[in-house]
């Protein structure tokens, strides 16, 4: 079992099939990728498979994850876009 301080957490942007962006926080990239594609993600993903991975970044605290999650989530299109290209 993981240790609390051990744990990493992460933001990422997947693009979904039709284009749009989904950003989202988890603990584990690998894992939440898969329940996007099977369906079990985000409500947004589930219509919207598959998705691809487009950028994370790795944070010691969830609280500086999701601070980071906000900003991006407040972005646009374009500004997303520029993060990963």
């Amino acid at each position: 079992m993981k240790s609390m301080a051990a744990t990493k957490h992460f933001i990422y942007i997947v693009e979904c099939a039709d284009g749009t962006f989904y950003t989202g926080y988890t603990t584990d990239i690998e894992r939440r990728l898969q329940e996007h594609n099977l369906g079990q993600g985000a409500k947004y993903t589930r219509g919207r498979r598959p998705v691809v991975l487009r950028h994370q970044e790795s944070f010691s605290s969830r609280s500086q994850a999701q601070q980071r999650e906000y900003q991006i989530k407040q972005l646009s299109r374009q500004q997303k876009k520029k993060i990963f290209t």
